[in-house]
């Protein structure tokens, strides 16, 4: 069986999602010879110190880490050229200098969430969920001087659930990510890979980008439909999460996340962000088009709930509305 033996690589990442293909090469005999993560920072109201999982996995292993904060920084470059390594592997990190990804011999090829050129960007999970697709995957491909634009090496579908979330389809993605990695990677170790470029795949399609989450881009509108709306709330669910404001009588508004909803059965004429609950096990908001059930719930400086322990602790919600 052909193994990944010889094979000397610096692997490049940080978060979670980075760790699942990092272990499968070393499952499969990959010598990695370094790591490239963000360097450690305070978090948290104690600011301790936060290594990246990246970080974590590799010093579990006795892994050579390094943690630059300048790329282009000479004596960074020169410390890659000292691991002499053949290949460089890139899972959610940031954009390389040509300085970085023109070293080592086999190239340097990333790992996106993605189905590229489709959602080319840093969020590509939320927004294929968030825009309703049905299906996604994960593609690898060559590193040039643009962000997610270089030639494909290869690529493996995903069926998107009706009722996934991004953390949902994320943990799946991982995996598949992985396994494609270590595809890429004994490709390119044993044999000539052909790749395609991207602007044979785009033809006539409009491609639909994949921009970084912020708090302008992921408040609910509830002017849109309920089926929108379901397809945003998950697509945000777990973080950052989907918000919105609640305000009653007294015209103060309060924060809200809401993690979990379903497009409702129920019929709701009232208009637009208005709610409807027993008080116990149900809340159901009014859209632009049908209404949706709230599952899960956080309170701005509260902890998420389902949405029957929200209720229990928040009276006369009806006389609420979000907007």
């Amino acid at each position: 069986m052909d193994t990944l033996k010889g094979l000397r690589i610096v692997y490049m990442g940080t978060p979670e999602f980075a760790v699942e293909p990092l272990k499968a090469l070393l499952v499969n005999s990959a010598e990695i010879v370094g790591v490239v993560t963000a360097p450690d920072k305070p978090a948290g109201r104690g600011q301790r110190i936060l290594q990246s999982p990246v970080k974590q996995f590799a010093q579990m292993h006795n892994i050579k880490t390094l943690q630059p904060f300048n790329l282009k920084d000479i004596d960074f470059i020169e410390s890659l050229k000292a691991l002499n390594a053949d290949l460089f592997i890139v899972v959610a990190f940031r954009m390389l200098p040509k300085a970085v990804w023109g070293i080592p011999r086999l190239g340097t090829f990333n790992l996106h969430a993605s189905l590229l050129p489709q959602y080319r960007g840093a969020a590509p999970i939320n927004w294929a969920i968030m825009n309703g697709e049905s299906r996604t995957g994960v593609t690898t491909f060559f590193i040039d001087e643009k962000i997610d634009t270089g030639s494909i090496l290869f690529q493996q579908e995903q069926e998107i659930y009706l009722d996934d979330t991004a953390g949902d389809l994320h943990d799946r993605l991982k995996g598949v990510g992985a396994e494609l990695v270590v595809k890429t990677a004994l490709k390119l170790h044993t044999e000539s890979v052909d790749t395609i470029q991207q602007k044979e795949l785009v033809n006539s399609k409009e491609l639909k980008p994949a921009p970084k989450l912020f708090k302008e881009n992921t408040r609910i509108q509830w002017s849109e439909a309920s089926s929108v709306l379901h397809n945003f709330i998950r697509g945000l669910c777990p973080y950052p999460a989907a918000w919105t404001e609640i305000v009653g009588e007294d015209g103060k508004p309060a924060g809200v996340k809401i993690l979990r909803a379903k497009v409702s059965n129920s019929v709701n004429i009232m208009p637009v962000g208005s709610i409807k609950t027993d008080g116990k096990t149900y809340l159901n908001v009014s859209c632009g088009k049908g209404s949706i059930d709230v599952l899960e719930i956080q309170l701005s400086g509260k902890k998420a709930l389902p949405v029957g322990d929200f209720l229990k602790g928040f009276r006369a919600v009806e006389s609420y509305k979000f907007i």
